[in-house]
């Protein structure tokens, strides 16, 4: 088995790292956008930021600007071919800076002509157009059919088995995490005796505290168990996703392609909607008239799916682009390798598109949101997560009619160190 030195990409939560704490840290309520991103609403819908490494970006936090950028192919998703300075340190900053000095409006010059990885999320077309159109194929109808039955056996499971264990669970463990682990690892065809590996080395790679070794190592080795499966597939392939990519592709995929592939798929096919469960779930116990509206009117639940979508928002600060051209957008003129940063947060609640945006209303009629991105790159697996939402909080809410929480509001863990922010815990009880 071979491995990587390093990464194709440098690894997200470096702009976290990167960003000041009040855009990033949720203070008194755990629902609400950063304090810092709440202070910065009459600055604009596009505006300057500096980062902590002393780079100047750009920071998006209307959602029609937002929009604009991510549809917009002169701003590149690319990181390999151009310059994200939310990975860069210091003199690495002062050293681009430096030669972009002489730059003009004839556009950013790429760092590399072709790539041979499997990272689409960090891919622009033609590259990306392919792999994406190969995963698209794989998320069949009659797969995703399948899978909701299964999702709601999932579900049930879990709830007879936190009623059999007394009256108080944590509900993460429990509940939100396996839901989404159990649905993807049965997609990708991994066995789900190994989702505590992957988990585990996931959730230190998301950590922006990880230090940097650690989080290198980590992904080696999470690298790596994803290399065993790819060749486990071409040596035996079922009727998983994996297996189809292996063996359907044509041209064929490389094992550097299917196994970066299989790691965006893995890594994202859990943490984003465990921690939707779980921060949802938290957020209707705190809104007892919310929770109240959907258990009278179950009907609500497709509503309120993409309410607390909005209103969650918990990739933390959205993703980046590199302006590879001058761009315009408004008055605002982005030059030539600037980085933009979209604040999803923000952006959705951007009161020009919702009335009263910080209130969480699972009435509310629905519109488009950020939550799962916008243009080439949005999310993939949104119906599967939405499926995972709808079946986690329905089942949850009806069969447990008594459930709250079992500690004070203020003393649930927040996850404000992680990528994708929720609650490390959520104890609860239906006593």
């Amino acid at each position: 088995m071979t491995t990587r030195d390093e990464p194709v990409t440098k690894s997200p939560t470096q702009m976290r790292r990167m960003l000041p704490a009040d855009l990033v840290e949720r203070g008194g309520c755990p629902f609400d956008p950063p304090s810092g991103l709440r202070q910065r609403r009459d600055q604009g819908a596009i505006q300057p930021l500096r980062l902590l490494n002393g780079a100047p970006t750009w920071l998006v936090t209307g959602l029609q600007e937002a929009r604009a950028v991510l549809a917009d192919a002169r701003f590149s998703a690319d990181r390999v071919r151009y310059p994200d300075v939310t990975s860069l340190q210091p003199h690495e900053v002062e050293q681009l800076v430096a030669a972009q000095g002489g730059q003009g409006a004839a556009g950013l010059a790429p760092k590399v002509e072709s790539r041979a990885d499997g990272m689409f999320v960090f891919m622009d077309p033609p590259e990306h157009t392919r792999l994406r159109r190969l995963l698209t194929g794989q998320f069949t109808v009659r797969r995703m059919k399948a899978l909701e039955s299964r999702l709601r056996e999932i579900a049930v499971e879990h709830i007879e088995a936190m009623r059999a264990a007394g009256t108080e669970a944590d509900l993460v463990p429990a509940y939100a995490l396996p839901i989404p682990s159990l649905a993807i690892c049965e997609l990708l065809g991994v066995d789900y005796a190994d989702r505590a590996e992957f988990q585990e080395r996931t959730s230190i790679a998301l950590n922006s505290t990880t230090p940097e070794e650690e989080r290198i190592r980590s992904g080696l080795e999470l690298y790596g168990f994803i290399q065993e499966l790819v060749a486990a597939k071409r040596a035996q392939p079922a009727d998983d996703i994996l297996s189809g990519l292996v063996h359907d592709a044509d041209p064929p995929l490389t094992d550097a392609q299917l196994t970066d592939m299989a790691l965006v798929l893995l890594g994202a096919g859990h943490e984003t909607t465990a921690n939707m469960l779980g921060l949802g779930t938290f957020a209707l116990l705190e809104h007892p008239e919310q929770l109240d509206a959907l258990r009278t009117d179950p009907a609500l639940m497709d509503n309120a799916i993409e309410e607390l979508l909005r209103y969650l928002s918990i990739i933390q600060m959205g993703v980046s682009r590199v302006a590879v051209e001058d761009v315009t957008l408004g008055d605002v003129k982005i030059p030539a390798g600037a980085t933009v940063i979209i604040a999803t947060p923000e952006a959705n609640r951007d009161s020009r598109h919702w009335d009263d945006p910080d209130r969480l209303d699972v009435r509310r009629p629905r519109a488009a949101h950020l939550a799962f991105g916008h243009g080439i790159h949005q999310c993939l697996g949104q119906q599967l997560a939405r499926a995972e939402m709808k079946v986690g909080l329905g089942e949850l809410i009806t069969r447990m009619p008594n459930l709250r929480l079992a500690v004070p509001a203020e003393r649930v863990p927040l996850r404000n160190e992680m990528l994708i922010f929720g609650v490390h815990s959520l104890p609860v009880t239906w006593a």
